[in-house]
């Protein structure tokens, strides 16, 4: 092909190029016309509401923090505030839903619900700061369950501590109507947040109130109790991590959750049939069954026992928690000892399920309580203490530094520590109630030729922890989930697989104030299994005032302890099989006083389900791995005789 004939071809190129490029254009120019004539939106563009009406000011900011994350920060300041002290709670639940349960003008409707004191808040006008912790709802970042403190389990130079830090940091500055002043506040996971604060603590942060925290959750919160894994907060994790919002629900096939865990064998099986592993902190469970390092090393009552106190602390716990029963007692014995002031930690113990503290509190299920326990702590405790560190001028609050609800006589008490003793002297000794042979129990040593009272655990068929059909765990309307811990424990009582001791008729109130130690010497036919032990008062077999309670069991404290972890939490090791062993563990604290007509009761069990995980009763070195052979049927013994006898250590109070 000569030159001439290169050059025409390549002009005929360009034409045709440009000719499609015209006639696509012009397509494109006819298909942009609307086909018909349009009506004009009547919606605008942007919408700027009206809120002169309005009692209070929203703000709905993006923080910065220290490594450019921002976070998704809701500020209600009460129209009109000046020199208001800052109320914050950092959450992974949704700022704006916790800052909106209603549409409304007023704040107070706007508030009422999960982890808002409202009452406290609306009277003493504090300004309002509710946020999403990084990586969940409206804020930016990446989420981690619990977030550890910088250091081994958190490498990067960021943590919920340097968070609320700068977040502390950003209000004082940019919120006119502030008087530089603090506080944070906040129930479970919002409870574990305050105490984060506690670490590095900005200057401006006056106060901090932990609500029903979330501390360790391998020995005695959320996760884990001395080993056994709490399998019916899977939902929650799957929920709570697979998306950012939430919107990812977990679904049942069954009515009955008992048979949903059932059918799913071990909780790893349960795991797989959802996908979860998926989701980073389910693959960080099963990778870490014993109390390694991953979880010691972020147990906040071990970090905060390293660390100054430099800010007030009121610890709030429930006598009743279905979910960190562990964690504020824990953090209190961590800290007090550097309260060297007398003032500066605070514990209030209350007749509550998880959180009920900031509601109604005047009954929990079929126990009444007198009184509206929620509205005495919120008015005479939790109201003045934050005053005197928020408010300008206000006066030194007289809060005990214990505040102890006395169930069975139903009277809020003034303790100067916990539990060692009272305002006024009352002391305290330890006192061994012995498991005794024909199922009875008292406080003398055991005689007679029964050495142990025997069962049969079959994985099988386990004990349900309530009664069937079991509810998943929450708090929807309807759902009775946090009133379980004072179910009749009668369920139970009356099964073959549950062994129960109990005492005489009281004559005289029997007073303890602090935490049953269970030694249980127990064995079983396997070489692994689990150990229920429950406390409980059992009423008179009628009631008058209220029949509904004649007979009544019910659980003054509740725990479970898996053998493996008898020579400690490290290292698992199999039981020595038909051999009587020691088992020593604490049930939750009590403030409680068995009363004249009422009798005491011990039952032992070998299964909680669906609430813990099945043990399969046969060693493995993981049960989340456990497979459908390894479950088998076990018998177990319970020991009370001589030097095997078996006691819980009360913390009786002698008047």
């Amino acid at each position: 092909m000569n030159k001439s004939n290169c050059s025409l071809l390549a002009g005929l190129s360009v034409g045709i190029a440009t000719l499609l490029v015209s006639v696509s254009g012009a397509l494109l120019a006819d298909e942009a016309k609307p086909l018909y004539p349009q009506y004009p939106s009547e919606t605008p563009a942007t919408f700027t509401p009206v809120t002169g009406s309005y009692d209070y000011v929203a703000r709905d900011v993006m923080i910065p923090m220290r490594d450019g994350v921002k976070l998704r920060t809701i500020i209600l300041v009460p129209r009109g505030a000046a020199h208001a002290g800052i109320l914050l709670t950092r959450t992974p639940y949704d700022a704006g839903e916790l800052t909106s349960h209603t549409h409304s003008g007023h704040l107070g409707p706007m508030l009422y619900g999960y982890d808002n004191a409202t009452d406290v808040i609306l009277e003493d006008g504090y300004i309002r700061v509710v946020q999403d912790i990084r990586g969940k709802y409206g804020s930016e970042g990446d989420y981690v369950m619990n977030r550890p403190v910088h250091g081994p389990q958190n490498p990067t130079p960021v943590d919920d501590a340097t968070d609320t830090y700068d977040t502390i940091d950003w209000l004082v500055k940019n919120v006119p109507e502030s008087n530089g002043k603090v506080g944070t506040l906040g129930i479970s996971y919002d409870g574990f947040e305050p105490l984060m604060a506690l670490v590095n603590p900005h200057p401006a942060l006056k106060v901090s109130v932990p609500m029903n925290p979330m501390v360790d959750g391998w020995m005695g919160d959320d996760w884990f109790h001395n080993g056994a894994f709490r399998q019916q907060n899977a939902p929650y994790i799957y929920e709570q991590v697979a998306t950012r919002d939430n919107k990812l629900k977990w679904w049942s096939n069954f009515h009955d959750d008992y048979d949903l865990y059932l059918q799913a064998g071990s909780a790893g099986a349960l795991g797989h049939q959802y996908g979860m592993e998926q989701i980073g902190f389910w693959n960080k469970i099963l990778s870490h069954p014993d109390y390694d390092a991953f979880w010691s090393d972020q147990a906040v009552d071990k970090v905060l026992a390293r660390l100054p106190l430099k800010v007030p602390v009121m610890l709030v716990h429930s006598l009743w928690d279905a979910e960190d029963s562990y964690g504020a007692i824990a953090v209190y014995a961590a800290i007090k000892p550097k309260d060297t002031r007398g003032d500066m930690v605070k514990l209030v113990l209350g007749p509550w399920y998880h959180g009920q503290e900031i509601g109604a509190g005047s009954s929990l299920g079929n126990v009444r309580f007198g009184s509206d326990t929620g509205r005495y702590f919120r008015e005479h405790v939790l109201r003045p203490f934050l005053a005197q560190y928020l408010k300008d001028g206000a006066p030194p609050a007289d809060v005990s530094p214990v505040t102890a609800f006395e169930t069975g006589t139903n009277e809020w008490r003034r303790f100067d520590r916990w539990p060692q003793s009272c305002e006024h002297g009352c002391p305290h000794t330890s006192r061994a109630l012995f498991l005794q042979p024909g199922n009875h129990l008292g406080f003398q040593a055991p005689v007679g030729a029964a050495a142990y009272t025997e069962y049969v655990s079959d994985p099988a068929r386990p004990v349900p922890f309530r009664a069937r059909p079991i509810q998943p765990v929450g708090y929807a309307p309807g759902q009775t989930w946090q009133q379980w811990l004072t179910d009749d424990q009668r369920e139970a009582s009356g099964r073959t697989d549950v062994v129960t001791f109990t005492s005489g008729v009281l004559a005289e109130p029997l007073k303890i104030s602090g935490q049953p130690a269970v030694h249980l010497v127990a064995s079983t036919s396997g070489t692994d299994c689990d150990w229920v032990v429950k406390l409980i008062d059992v009423y008179p077999d009628e009631v008058y005032e209220q029949p509904e309670m004649g007979g009544y069991q019910l659980a003054v404290g509740m725990e479970i302890f898996r053998a493996r972890y008898r020579e400690g939490f490290v290292t698992p090791k199999a039981v020595q099989a038909n051999q009587p062993l020691a088992y020593d563990f604490k049930l939750p604290p009590g403030n409680h006083v068995f009363l004249p007509g009422h009798r005491i009761m011990v039952q032992v069990q070998s299964s909680w389900f669906p609430l813990y995980d099945r043990n399969p009763q046969t060693f493995v070195p993981s049960i989340f791995l456990a497979k459908p052979g390894d479950y088998r049927a076990a018998t177990q013994r319970v020991f009370h005789s001589g030097k095997n006898a078996s006691y819980i250590n009360l913390p009786v109070v002698e008047n």
